[in-house]
């Protein structure tokens, strides 16, 4: 923690003198984890400082700042058709990030190795929040003996979110594994947040980062045998680390169930009385469900896409949805309608695209198919990995998550967009910075 805290501190000094800038945009995204009046400030003074200072740059217009922009004003006009007022008007505030960081990137341009300097400060900083992380969890077994303190939001918090901290990890694991010639201490950070990626659990996330792993390993003609024997061993670890992670392997064995035909027995939450798990299947078509029935998150997620098609059918929302955040009264409706119980009424549709479509309508939804593409596409095109590994990650995290209607989500992933999407890395950089 020591050599974290005094290589940003480095930074600092070393920033302040050239370039505040690139610091300003580091902060923004070194305090997404820390408690949200902390983003908010950076947010805040990086806007305001790049408005202050856009006399002393040529604006630059670029079309890929346009889509989030875009995204923002449909919110905005949201508040003239809502279904509820007071949801949306307060949820505007939250996705400001949509509407001020892409003015930003207009008014200050970045260079390619200050992009990386901005990914260097925020992936140590993860990883020093990954061991402050470990610390806690490592004091908090000692005074109860539960092993259930390592794993999921309990090392994280629900409110700074273990998926959402999962994706942080992925994307400071890729920074670290593209450099060629790595010290020590990027041996020591790969594996602490390779490891804080499994722990935190997140189906979704450890696919996805076993997959990303296949294609670093095996897409570079240049890799030696040596190497991708390296990687297949990486993933065997992981592959291995979730069958014998007693946590972990409960959360993949359920989701295997829910697969089935045949209602299973929840043993974990089966305490007063059986608690059967919801198959797929029963998910998409079963129309009235018991209070015991328990919803693993593939089923759930099929759920929500099953009430999202009924409520199209039944509501006048394709151009326009509901409102911004304020589907949750009709999901409630569904909920009675189709008895769950009443703990399921607070979850969202939990996909980011269909709460786009519900909430605001078949434009915010092709918006958002749009930035995700374009992302995937200007990666590929440009050979970098980490630019590869967000927009993946950004694809098969919005199947499962509303990832943008929290700040902290939308924080993230409009700044990486916007950082990510509006320059090429330079030759002289790859002699530091592997690409595909």
């Amino acid at each position: 923690m020591g050599n974290i805290y005094n290589y940003l501190m480095t930074a600092w000094q070393e920033e302040r003198k050239n370039n505040l800038f690139v610091l300003l945009a580091a902060l923004v995204l070194v305090t997404i984890p820390l408690p949200y009046i902390f983003n908010s400030i950076a947010v805040i003074v990086f806007v305001i400082t790049s408005i202050l200072n856009a006399k002393n740059y040529k604006f630059n217009f670029q079309k890929i700042l346009i889509y989030p922009i875009a995204l923002y004003l449909i919110m905005l006009l949201s508040i003239i058709w809502t279904i509820d007022f007071k949801l949306t008007f307060a949820a505007l505030s939250k996705e400001l990030s949509l509407l001020l960081l892409p003015i930003c990137f207009f008014i200050i341009q970045f260079s390619k190795a200050d992009k990386l300097k901005i990914l260097s400060y925020f992936s140590h900083a993860i990883f020093g929040y990954c061991v402050f992380y470990l610390i806690k969890a490592i004091v908090r077994y000692c005074l109860t003996n539960d092993t259930s303190v390592f794993f999921y939001h309990e090392l994280v918090t629900l409110d700074v979110n273990a998926i959402h901290v999962s994706v942080y990890c992925v994307v400071s694991f890729f920074y670290f594994l593209v450099k060629t010639n790595k010290t020590a201490f990027d041996k020591i950070a790969l594996i602490i947040l390779a490891l804080v990626t499994i722990l935190l659990s997140s189906k979704n996330i450890i696919l996805t980062f076993v997959l990303l792993l296949l294609i670093y390993a095996f897409s570079n003609r240049k890799n030696t045998v040596k190497k991708s024997y390296v990687f297949i061993f990486l993933i065997l670890t992981v592959v291995a680390s979730i069958l014998f992670f007693n946590k972990i392997k409960e959360r993949f064995e359920i989701e295997i169930q829910s697969t089935g035909t045949e209602k299973t027995i929840n043993n974990s939450i089966s305490k007063e009385g059986a608690v059967y798990n919801v198959t797929i299947n029963e998910a998409w078509n079963k129309d009235k469900f018991q209070h015991n029935d328990f919803f693993p998150g593939t089923a759930l997620r099929v759920y929500q896409i099953r009430i999202f098609k009924e409520l199209l059918q039944e509501e006048n929302i394709f151009f326009t949805g509901f409102g911004l955040n304020a589907s949750w009264a009709k999901i409630k409706e569904k909920r009675i309608e189709h008895n769950l119980y009443p703990g399921y009424e607070r979850f969202n549709f939990h996909n980011q695209y269909v709460q786009n479509f519900a909430d605001l309508g078949v434009f915010a939804f092709l918006l958002l198919i749009i930035m995700v593409l374009l992302t995937l596409k200007i990666a590929i095109r440009n050979k970098d990995f980490i630019h590869f590994s967000f927009a993946v990650l950004m694809i098969s995290l919005f199947l499962t998550e509303s990832f943008l209607w929290r700040q902290r989500g939308v924080v993230f992933f409009t700044m990486l967009y916007c950082l990510l999407n509006t320059n090429l890395i330079d030759q002289s950089l790859k002699k530091k910075f592997k690409i595909i």
